[in-house]
């Protein structure tokens, strides 16, 4: 049996869905499809299954940046999604007898914890809009003031070596 731990953000950049259920993913490169549904467990309680994969949540970059697991659901009813960003949780593939890919995913974060997570919802996505909005902005004001200063300091420059040619 092979077995592979990676960050999710590693292993998924660059080919989400090359692969399929039916063939066995390369090392190094997942199928979104495949992970899917994947079994999530606690590092604390790792026999006990919490959830599954809901969704994959991925920027412009197409850079995976957070999972959505459903926890605490009875057949499809009653679960709550959360958002998990890449710091708090790993995936890890293993190759069974039969030659299948299976994945499960390990949530770094207590029981307590898990239930302090966000959820996945739409306030969720007009704060993580706000965010990055935000963001943004102050990346385009901080490149504004660096031209702004590296201007004024090639003319305080100029000025000095036309007073130094000058003399």
């Amino acid at each position: 049996m092979r077995k592979t731990t990676l960050a999710l953000s590693i292993s998924l950049a660059g080919g989400l869905a090359l692969a399929s259920n039916a063939q066995a993913d390369i090392e190094g490169l997942y199928s979104a499809d495949a992970i899917m549904d994947a079994n999530v467990y606690l590092d604390s309680a790792p026999d006990e299954r919490i959830g599954d994969v809901e969704d994959i949540l991925l920027d412009d970059d197409m850079s995976v940046q957070a999972i959505v697991i459903e926890t605490g659901a009875t057949l499809g009813l009653g679960g709550r999604d959360i958002v998990l960003d890449n710091d708090h949780y790993r995936l890890e593939t293993e190759t069974d007898e039969d030659g299948d890919t299976v994945h499960r995913v390990y949530v770094d974060a207590t029981a307590e914890e898990l239930d302090e997570l966000p959820e996945y919802n739409r306030d969720w996505w007009d704060q993580a809009r706000e965010n990055a909005a935000e963001a943004w902005e102050a990346t385009r004001e901080g490149a504004q003031s660096a031209w702004q200063r590296t201007r004024e300091g090639a003319e305080s420059i100029g000025d000095t070596v036309d007073e130094t040619v000058n003399n």
